[in-house]
C-alpha cells in the first residue's frame, strides 16, 4: 500500500516547470514591465505597493512553489500538495481584484490600471497580469492534480518494486534445489574409472577389458 504513494517524477515534470515559469511571470511582470511599457499605473519599474504584494507577488511565489514541488517530488501526497498550492494561487490572480475591495476601502490595496495606449493594449494587460494568467495557472494544476489521483500501471509496477521480501521468508542455507541432496563427494565406486589402453585413443571402462 505504501509503494502506492509513489509517483514517477516524470509525472508532474511539464506541469510543474510551466508552473513555474508561470509563476516568475505572475510575481516580476509587475516590476518589469514598464520598461516595454505593458504595465500597470503607476508605470514605474520596481516600484513596490501593497496592492502588489497581495495581488501579484505572493500568489506568483506561492505558484513558483507549487511548480518547484510538482518537479521535484515523488510522492503523490506531496505532489498533490504543490498542485492544490498553484490551483488555489491561480485562483487568487483570477478574483482577488474582486474581492480585495471588500475589505479594502481606503484602496490601499489597489494595483492601479492598464497603461496601454489602445484598448487592445489594456485588454492584454489585463488578461496577461490577472484573469488570463490565473485561468492558465488553474488548468495546469487541475491537470496535474487529476493525473496525480489516477494510480496507472507504472505506478502498480513503482509498488511492487518497493515490496521488501522478509528476511525470515529466504532459507538460510539458500533455495532448496529441484534434485535430490547429495550426501557427499563422489566416491571412486560411484564413477567409472577409465583407462587407457596403449597409446591409441580408444578409452573403455574397467568391465569392458575384463571382457577382453
Amino acid at each position: 500500500m505504501a509503494g502506492m504513494l509513489r509517483v514517477p517524477r516524470s509525472r508532474g515534470a511539464l506541469s510543474g516547470f510551466l508552473l513555474v515559469l508561470l509563476g516568475l511571470w505572475g510575481g516580476l511582470i509587475a516590476f518589469v514591465g514598464p520598461y516595454f511599457h505593458f504595465a500597470y499605473t503607476p508605470d514605474t519599474a520596481w516600484y513596490y505597493s501593497a496592492g502588489r504584494l497581495w495581488l501579484e507577488i505572493l500568489p506568483g511565489v506561492a505558484t513558483f512553489l507549487g511548480g518547484l514541488i510538482l518537479l521535484g517530488t515523488r510522492t503523490r501526497p506531496v505532489a498533490m500538495f504543490g498542485a492544490w498550492l498553484a490551483a488555489l494561487s491561480g485562483a487568487w490572480f483570477v478574483v482577488g481584484q474582486t474581492l480585495t475591495p471588500l475589505w479594502n476601502s481606503s484602496g490601499a490595496m489597489a494595483v492601479g490600471t492598464p497603461v496601454g495606449s489602445s484598448t487592445l493594449i489594456r485588454t492584454l494587460e489585463q488578461i496577461s497580469f490577472f484573469g488570463g494568467l490565473g485561468v492558465v495557472i488553474v488548468f495546469l494544476a487541475a491537470a496535474s492534480i487529476g493525473r496525480l489521483s489516477v494510480i496507472g500501471v507504472r505506478d502498480a509496477r513503482l509498488a511492487e518494486r518497493a515490496v521488501v521480501v522478509p528476511a525470515s521468508d529466504v532459507p538460510a542455507n539458500g533455495p532448496a534445489s529441484d534434485g535430490p541432496a547429495s550426501d557427499g563427494p563422489a566416491t571412486e565406486e560411484t564413477e567409472p574409472v577409465l583407462s587407457r589402453r596403449g597409446s591409441g585413443s580408444a578409452v573403455t571402462t574397467d568391465d569392458e577389458a575384463a571382457d577382453q
